[in-house]
């Protein structure tokens, strides 16, 4: 299916996409801490690769990754334009994940990372979170 945007179009509309403060998954994880009394949480807790949730007490992080950014396979999206540049781009977020996951196992800190279609069942995001203990 072709873009219904032009070049110049799309590259504004992807500009304005931000890296972080994604609110729809940030305040639907807080919900759910709220709702299962899960606390000592910080946001934006100063830490190398900018968790999205910080517990720093138990020293777990947690990374709500979107699936198209970070290259989950749940929805079959991929884009025909430009497609090298996307397949790189995702190739290099992969990339950066795993450093920064290697990065803080070495400082002690448990890492936790969820996909963001898996916001949509809490059953099993309760249990991966509570077998964490966070």
């Amino acid at each position: 299916m072709a873009d219904t945007f032009s070049r110049e179009q799309r590259s504004l509309i992807m500009q304005k996409v931000k890296s972080r403060g994604n609110k729809s998954t940030e305040l639907k994880l807080i919900e759910f801490f709220k709702d299962n009394s899960i606390k000592g949480w910080r946001r934006n807790y100063k830490l190398f690769g900018r968790p999205d949730f910080a517990f720093p007490k138990n020293k777990i992080v947690i990374f709500v990754d979107g699936c198209f950014w970070h290259g989950h396979n749940c929805r079959n999206t991929k884009p025909k334009d430009n497609e090298l540049y996307w397949r790189q781009k995702i190739i290099r977020n992969k990339k950066r994940d795993r450093i920064v996951t290697e990065n803080l196992k070495i400082k002690s800190w448990s890492v936790i990372r969820i996909w963001e279609c898996k916001l949509k069942n809490l059953t099993s995001l309760k249990s991966k979170l509570t077998s964490n203990s966070a």
